[in-house]
């Protein structure tokens, strides 16, 4: 299979890594403990698990391209940033 199209650099690979991990951790904890417990949160309406890691990780995507346009190409502050933040949503949305 010709791949060479596609940037297979190194953290190209660990973003997709993290992804399937993340998928995995959360396939792990639903057979676990099954249901997702729905809640609302601040936002003001019910969601999932699964819902809370989808606002998680496309806020982050928007972190890092802010980030990206405001201050440039060293992304070390917006992990950081977007890892407290996907805290902040599992606990309080």
């Amino acid at each position: 299979m010709d791949l060479s199209w596609m940037a297979w650099t190194w953290p190209t690979a660990a973003f997709f890594g993290t992804i399937v991990l993340l998928l995995a951790i959360m396939t792990v904890w639903e057979v676990l403990r099954p249901g997702g417990a729905p809640r609302i949160g601040i936002l003001g309406f019910e969601t999932t698990r699964g819902d809370r890691l989808f606002l998680s990780l496309l806020s982050s995507a928007f972190i890092h391209l802010a980030w990206l346009g405001l201050v440039g190409p060293d992304l070390w502050w917006a992990l950081a940033i977007s890892l407290v933040w996907a805290l902040a949503v599992f606990r309080f949305v």
